[in-house]
């Protein structure tokens, strides 16, 4: 009898020892293979800018011209029509009896009452400019055209609603814009699909009242814009040039 009980419980403590055995063989193998897999990788999702360093990014440094802010009669030249070929210019960004334009910089108001009368009733023209006393002379003036509506922007902003323009034309003052990037992504912000961009300017080194046409291409395309029409009739002697342009997909 003592040998039998003696032998049971040889047993049962060789069942536990293999039993212990397997457990701690089963947790070093799991252990090992913890340790040979990889580490997870690393998310791809893209890293989201704040709005300091998208407006550090868009931050131009180049020398502009100050924007002028002396008598407007020098717009009237009756010379300008003809030389800058406005019905053309126009006919290019496609402007036509319903269209929403804007005309950035508007000083005047000398494209704007011609953007204004192409457009007819149907159509509008938005008068955007940054120095108040303009605004109050292009309202005088376009007092007998109720499609137009002016704008007072800044210098970075132009604040027209979103999606709400066929075409847009920068006419001579792209060179006082002090952080065009950003002027220009609220532009393509304002534009409907398929909308246009003109840029009218002439050559020079941005604090001359002209600026590298290269360059605006350039910036044109940091603000989501490629170049899709580029002209030299604005002026008989080639000096000015005029870029179109239309936002990226």
């Amino acid at each position: 009898m003592h040998s039998s009980i003696t032998a049971r419980g040889a047993l049962c403590l060789t069942l536990v020892l293999m039993l212990f055995g397997c457990s701690s063989v089963a947790t070093q193998q799991r252990a090992q293979q913890q340790q040979q897999q990889p580490p997870p990788p690393a998310s791809s999702s893209p890293t989201t800018q704040t709005p300091q360093e998208d407006a550090a990014a868009d931050r131009i440094d180049r020398p502009t011209s100050e924007p002028y802010t002396g008598d407007l009669s020098i717009f009237e030249d009756g010379q300008r029509e003809r030389n800058l070929q406005i019905n053309r210019v126009m006919d290019i960004l496609k402007i036509k009896e319903g269209s929403s334009v804007a005309d950035i910089g508007a000083g005047s108001g000398w494209f704007t009452v011609r953007a204004a009368r192409r457009a007819g009733a149907s159509g509008r023209v938005y008068a955007v400019e940054i120095n108040e006393d303009y605004v109050k002379y292009i309202e005088r003036r376009a007092e007998k055209l109720p499609n137009v509506r002016t704008v007072l922007g800044s210098e970075d902003d132009p604040r027209l609603p979103a999606k709400s323009v066929d075409a847009v034309l920068i006419l001579k003052t792209y060179h006082e814009i002090a952080q065009p990037v950003r002027v220009l992504k609220r532009l393509r912000a304002a534009m409907r699909d398929g909308a246009l961009l003109g840029i009218i300017d002439r050559d020079g080194e941005g604090d001359d009242h002209g600026l590298d046409g290269e360059q605006v291409i350039r910036e044109a395309g940091q603000a989501g814009f490629t170049l899709v029409e580029q002209h030299d009739f604005v002026k008989p002697d080639n000096m000015d040039y005029f870029l179109v342009f239309r936002a990226k997909n």
